[in-house]
């Protein structure tokens, strides 16, 4: 067996997320994001809940094994149950993020997808994120419009979390005194310095920041023969 590419590696980064998450909903929003969810509840996560996006819960193949009416899926969405993973086309270094639009709310340059339901996810249940091309256009000093809400925006709210953020270059927390975002591992062949290049903000960054961990044979296998047998995580990731 082959070693593992970069995009597996990013499909370790977001599987992690939800490590000892529980029984929680699982919405992971993306190819690699998808990918990562089904590993984790194969592997060190049996307890996540898997859903088609509609009203039912599903296992990793995509086979159902329960009905989730849209009222209960509301009630977990608002109560802390949900750890969904996001995109975002801006986040700053607290957290806060766009897809609504780009250049000055009023007369924007471009129009994005909108606000939809990241102010929602944001504050009522941790929300991660996964962003396949890291660069100073997506990590600004400062987003042009908040869509989902920064630990800066957050006070009082109860479920409000951001467990971490994953790119193509590493992965990044908020274990900050001031909650603003750190360097938490590099993808291997990645330097600290590639990193601070891609970045439109100063982040902490910790001396001896450790390589992001390998899938194990089986992950690999998993990935490879069970998950993603077409491929398609290379789609999003080529290196």
């Amino acid at each position: 067996m082959t070693g593992p590419t970069r995009a597996e590696y990013c499909v370790i980064a977001c599987a992690e997320a939800w490590r000892d998450d529980g029984e929680v909903l699982a919405s992971p929003m993306g190819v690699i994001p998808s990918i990562g969810a089904r590993l984790a509840r194969l592997t060190f996560a049996p307890d996540l809940l898997l859903t088609d996006g509609e009203a039912l819960l599903v296992r990793p193949d995509g086979t159902p094994e329960g009905w989730l009416p849209y009222r209960e899926h509301l009630g977990w969405v608002t109560g802390g149950r949900r750890h969904v993973m996001m995109g975002a086309s801006q986040i700053d270094r607290f957290g806060n993020q766009n897809i609504s639009c780009i250049g000055d709310w009023e007369r924007p340059r471009r129009q994005l997808l909108g606000v939809r339901g990241a102010p929602v996810n944001t504050l009522n249940n941790p929300t991660s994120y996964w962003i396949p091309r890291h660069s100073r256009r997506v990590f600004v000093d400062r987003v042009d419009m908040v869509c989902g809400v920064g630990y800066d925006r957050a006070a009082g709210a109860r479920y409000h979390r951001i467990p971490r953020v994953v790119s193509d270059l590493g992965v990044f927390d908020f274990a900050t005194p001031d909650r603003s975002m750190r360097l938490a591992s590099l993808h291997p062949g990645v330097t600290v310095e590639q990193v601070r290049e891609a970045t439109g903000f100063e982040l902490t960054v910790p001396d001896g920041v450790p390589a992001t961990r390998e899938p194990t044979i089986e992950e690999l296998r998993l990935i490879r023969e069970v998950v993603d047998p077409a491929g398609a995580r290379a789609r999003e990731v080529a290196a």
